[in-house]
């Protein structure tokens, strides 16, 4: 009889894949030994794989180059990070190692560019791309930007005061982009993004504001939806509503370059996952080409911005089950050393899944089971994988620990989480642990501590006693 974990996971999944091995029954990441890794530094801990982010960022510039010249499409293709996605400086620190672009939303964005540049990792020329709504602060730290020489840096006017803002602040001329207001999908509790110049009002407003103002370059046309790139009728139905005002735009606005399609490649929340990167990249470029063709106008450099799939598969955090609690004669629930609310805040907040599976014990019997956070908030929980309403893992041992990892959630999780502050039920935020790889190793640096409590009383206000 096949009742093993093991036998689970290899009749359900194909299984090794690319991320993921068994060694000796146990897992494995990217070859990482994760048992080693928790024998060294403990649980619960986080930790980011630096490798995968270069090899993300490199995979997806392939595909884009391979379909530039399989279409013979007369233009170039940019990269752009999304620091949204994580700021932290390790991480813009691997990103800038591929020569890309960067994204930022908010002022204090630009204060990471100044620290970067001061440090080395970037020059003037860097091309910073200046999206989101813009603050009285906002703006003038854009405009300080371009004044102090970073004439790349690009502001993405979200609506019409922006533009008479920027033009009273900013001393030279300077480069331009718009942002359309695309429509959301039908399930969303309204219709269009609250970011944005709406489609019927972009034209108007460059001939009105832009066209003969010898002070700003329209250069972009900013395309974004929240979902994502993904082949749906809702997904090419409003990229072709965008490659119509670009088309008008270009045949009035002859500087018109650029067509930025925001919005990111999807990143693999279950084992099931199944994504035809290459073939999307292709159709982008064919469906654009073919259609500029059809106006008579000449195509675009393309650019993306993509934060969840430059990072998201660079992360993990691995628990220990803490306990074993049988509610009633149906719900068994694994209590993890730690909270979802404090390390995984989107599990809870939107329901997001991500790649769970056991890291020892792959040889024992498995059982349905809940998984349960310390706090004592009834949402903090774990109940079922992407692919079927459950959770299933080797079966409970007191004599024998049980550890489990979830993977892909190297995005935006600690910036939402709130990062070494307060979290609920005071429960403390785990050590994060960087690794790195040469030609033989793998590289092991401490990033942060597991926090401390006095650390947390501090932030609250109680003095040391």
């Amino acid at each position: 009889m096949k009742i093993r974990y093991i036998d689970l996971i290899d009749q359900t999944f194909e299984f090794p894949t690319e991320e993921f091995s068994i060694k000796n029954n146990l897992l494995e990441f990217h070859k990482i030994p994760l048992m080693e890794l928790i024998k060294k530094y403990g649980t619960p801990l986080k930790f980011t794989y630096l490798p995968k982010i270069s090899q993300n960022i490199k995979n997806a510039k392939k595909w884009f180059k391979k379909a530039i010249h399989s279409n013979h499409y007369n233009n170039k293709y940019t990269y752009c990070f999304c620091t949204k996605s994580s700021h932290f400086s390790f991480i813009l620190e691997e990103v800038l190692k591929n020569n890309i672009s960067i994204e930022i939303s908010s002022a204090y964005d630009i204060d990471i560019v100044k620290n970067i540049y001061k440090k080395g990792k970037i020059d003037k020329n860097m091309e910073i791309i200046c999206n989101g709504f813009k603050t009285e602060n906002y703006i003038y730290n854009i405009s300080e930007l371009i004044n102090n020489g970073f004439y790349n840096t690009v502001p993405i006017l979200d609506n019409y005061d922006e533009l008479e803002k920027l033009s009273s602040t900013i001393n030279s001329s300077f480069k331009l982009g718009i942002r359309i207001a695309s429509e959301e999908e039908p399930k969303f509790e309204f219709y269009t993004s609250r970011l944005g110049i709406g489609y019927k009002d972009i034209i108007i407003f460059y001939l009105n504001k832009i066209k003969n103002n010898s002070k700003v370059e329209l250069k972009m046309l900013h395309f974004f939806i929240n979902t994502g790139i993904k082949d749906t009728a809702y997904y090419w139905n409003e990229l072709f509503k965008c490659l119509h005002i670009y088309a008008k735009l270009k045949k009035i606005a002859p500087e018109l370059e650029i067509l930025n399609i925001g919005g990111g490649f999807p990143i693999k929340t279950s084992m099931s996952f199944k994504y035809d990167y290459e073939y999307m990249a292709n159709e982008i470029i064919y469906q654009i080409k073919k259609f500029c063709q059809e106006e008579n106008v000449s195509v675009p450099h393309i650019y993306t911005e993509f934060g969840s799939y430059t990072v998201g598969e660079s992360g993990g955090i691995l628990y220990k089950i803490l306990n074993q609690k049988c509610q009633n004669d149906r719900e068994k629930w694994n209590m993890i050393n730690s909270s979802f609310m404090t390390t995984l805040p989107d599990t809870w907040a939107i329901s997001r899944r991500f790649i769970m599976l056991a890291i020892n014990r792959w040889n024992y019997s498995y059982e349905r089971v809940f998984l349960g956070g310390l706090t004592c908030d009834s949402d903090d929980y774990y109940n079922s994988e992407q692919h079927i309403n459950a959770i299933y893992l080797p079966s409970f041992c007191k004599n024998a620990p049980l550890y489990i990892g979830f993977f892909n959630t190297g995005a935006y999780q600690d910036t939402i989480s709130g990062y070494g502050g307060v979290h609920h039920c005071l429960i403390p935020q785990p050590i994060h642990v960087l690794i790195d790889k040469n030609k033989k190793n793998f590289i092991y640096k401490i990033f942060r501590k597991n926090q401390k409590p006095k650390d947390i009383l501090k932030i609250l206000g109680y003095k040391k006693i």
